[in-house]
């Protein structure tokens, strides 16, 4: 709506988990990087958490976007709030397989055998479970953590990542022998202001802006309002471009953002 008026051949700051739009702060890429390795090193699993809106899902997309070209079979499962039996199931969906059965026993073989198919073709798989903090039970871990004892005498028929809040890491650590099957795990810090000034400047870089349509002093309060959460610094940013755009403002001012803010509350 308001991009031709910026002179941006897109919108920037859309709450969509775009790998195009990721911005390596050291907090992202040092996340990235682990459980990049975890998956090359052929790991059982890996944790990713960190508060709502902090871009878990972006560093997700990023890895299957990463990796999907490579060797790797990479299915991701997005709402976990499920059964045992239910999650086993979305998870073998999300490798592709169709006509998946309703026993427990059976999907269970069913997913080995694609797990074992994969290796022979020289793949691997990969699944991420995000928002895993949803898991509503103490079974549903423990049918994950059985899971991973697909495996030959070598290596691990597949890597698991758990992403999500921060209760998920009290969750795993209640089941013990889950807990110890991480290899590798990262908490995600918000932004610290410099980095915001850098991520809204890399937005809106990839948008096509030519110019510094965000004044210094407007990028200060947007850090000072989100919390360095990147969910909130888009939300903030994306009203304030639209009310600039609303009053014909030739940047965004720190007058445009207590607007915005009072348009997506926080003001």
């Amino acid at each position: 709506m308001y991009e031709a008026y910026w002179r941006l051949t897109e919108a920037p700051f859309d709450n969509t988990p775009n790998p195009r739009f990721f911005y390596h702060s050291h907090e992202h890429e040092e996340g990235l990087a682990r459980m990049l390795y975890v998956i090359r090193q052929r790991k059982a699993a890996g944790m990713l958490s960190g508060v709502y809106g902090c871009g878990k899902t972006l560093i997700a997309n990023s890895i299957k976007k990463e990796l999907e070209k490579d060797i790797y079979r990479i299915g991701i499962v997005t709402n976990p709030r499920l059964s045992d039996i239910e999650l086993v199931r979305r998870i073998a969906y999300s490798l592709g397989m169709q006509s998946v059965p309703s026993s427990k026993a059976d999907v269970e073989v069913l997913l080995e055998r694609a797990l074992n198919e994969n290796m022979k073709d020289g793949k691997r798989t990969v699944i991420i479970i995000d928002e895993a903090h949803t898991i509503p039970n103490a079974d549903t871990f423990e049918e994950l953590r059985l899971l991973l004892n697909l495996q030959t005498e070598s290596q691990f028929l597949f890597t698991l990542l758990l992403m999500g809040q921060p209760e998920l890491r009290e969750k795993v650590k209640e089941n013990k022998q889950f807990d110890q099957r991480i290899a590798m795990r990262y908490h995600l810090e918000p932004l610290k202001a410099d980095e915001t000034a850098a991520y809204v400047a890399h937005r809106l870089s990839v948008a096509g802006a030519g110019r510094e349509i965000f004044q210094a002093e407007a990028v200060r309060m947007v850090h000072e309002r989100s919390g360095g959460i990147p969910r909130r610094i888009n939300m903030i940013s994306d009203a304030a471009l639209l009310i600039g755009f609303g009053k014909q403002k030739t940047q965004v001012d720190s007058e445009t953002v207590l607007e915005a803010l009072e348009t997506v509350g926080g003001g």
